[in-house]
């Protein structure tokens, strides 16, 4: 079967999550407002990719595609949940490279606390950058002032800190920088905002930041768009970020192909084909994440993440029709969990920054010769 390497894995480095995950239902796990969440947290799993000398576990890039297959496969919202916080430690890790020790105290208070990180990197606004801060940041006194919001936010009601990139001024202009701020902060308020029939349990609704003040040192400065530092933690967030997603959504598809395989649907060479097809995206993904941990990000890994990402989001659509199909019309309409649920939940992977018609010319650029450029 599909993702028993994963499962070991899962069972290996949270072993408290995988039995809580393996105990629970379909139903309990994506109901809103379920266990899901709680689930992880209680399990410390949002400290997997922190350093051991911050107190966490220290996992490689390729660990963590790994069990975000193992855990799509068990729950969809909450792999979808914990990519954001598991993107959002990455990124803050990578933006604090080389910063002082308050940043290094901030990581050990993450992974030593057990908090939950929210992001309010720049995601699902049509027709925007991805790049564009979802939040201004003034000087006052003391420190800087946020306003805006974030929609979706997943993790919006279980966040114990939000993580977003903001513009601040500086003497040679404006500058970016990582903002980590108490969800308890005065002027954070969550509002209601997904309306979808899936993925209800990742908490994606709002949150919106009205006067938020934040102290000097929960600022993390990154330095000014173009240069070399603002690129690579642009670059190394950009390709944690959907290593870790598209891992979760190969998960998800994997649930109906092992259904198929398991039920001897169809014949042989379909079954091998279907198998095939997602085995084959998890190697890309894996491949990636490997070079990630050797090498760290750059432009041509972001390329080559991106590529497998839009690949495999089309091999999974076709793999999940085609289980669909073989599982029986029966099922489906019957309103078999499975493969109503798991069927919808995939296409959701199309929706997540950024899409295709906007990143294909800059990828065909890319292949050209040209530097990679996502708007």
């Amino acid at each position: 079967m599909l993702l028993a390497n994963e499962g070991c894995l899962l069972e290996a480095r949270l072993p408290e999550l995988f039995e809580a995950l393996n105990a629970a239902s379909l139903d309990e796990l994506e109901s809103e407002g379920g266990p899901a969440i709680k689930l992880f947290k209680g399990s410390r799993a949002g400290r997997l990719l922190a350093p051991v000398e911050s107190g966490g576990l220290g996992a490689s890039a390729l660990d963590a595609v790994r069990i975000q297959r193992a855990v799509g496969a068990r729950a969809p919202s909450l792999a979808v949940a914990s990519t954001m916080h598991h993107f959002s430690l990455a990124s803050l890790m990578e933006a604090a490279r080389g910063g002082d020790g308050a940043h290094l105290l901030l990581l050990e208070a993450i992974a030593g606390e057990n908090l939950l990180m929210a992001s309010g990197f720049a995601e699902g606004t049509t027709g925007a950058s991805v790049l564009t801060p979802s939040l201004s940041a003034e000087r006052v006194e003391g420190g800087y002032r946020l306003d805006g919001a974030k929609r979706p936010c997943s993790l919006a009601r279980s966040m114990d800190l939000l993580t977003a990139s903001v513009s601040v001024d500086s003497p040679v202009g404006p500058e970016l920088a990582v903002a980590v701020v108490p969800a308890s902060a005065e002027g954070i308020e969550v509002e209601p905002f997904w309306n979808a029939t899936v993925l209800r349990a990742a908490e994606s609704d709002a949150v919106v930041l009205t006067d938020v003040r934040i102290a000097e040192p929960q600022l993390v400065r990154v330095g000014v768009p173009g240069a070399a530092a603002v690129d690579q933690v642009q670059q190394a967030g950009f390709v944690w970020f959907e290593l870790l997603m598209t891992a979760s959504y190969l998960g998800i598809a994997a649930r109906l192909v092992n259904r198929v395989l398991r039920e001897e649907r169809g014949g042989p060479v379909r079954r091998a084909l279907l198998a095939g097809g997602l085995d084959t995206c998890a190697g890309a993904i894996d491949a990636i994440a490997a070079e990630l941990d050797r090498e760290g990000a750059g432009q041509q890994l972001l390329r080559r993440v991106l590529l497998a990402r839009y690949t495999t989001q089309k091999i999974i659509a076709q793999s999940v029709d085609e289980s669909v199909e073989l599982l029986g019309g029966m099922a489906f309409i019957r309103g078999d969990s499975d493969i109503r649920y798991f069927a919808e939940a995939t296409r959701c992977l199309a929706f997540h920054p950024p899409g295709l018609p906007r990143a294909a010319p800059a990828l065909l650029d890319s292949l050209a010769g040209q530097p990679l450029r996502i708007v």
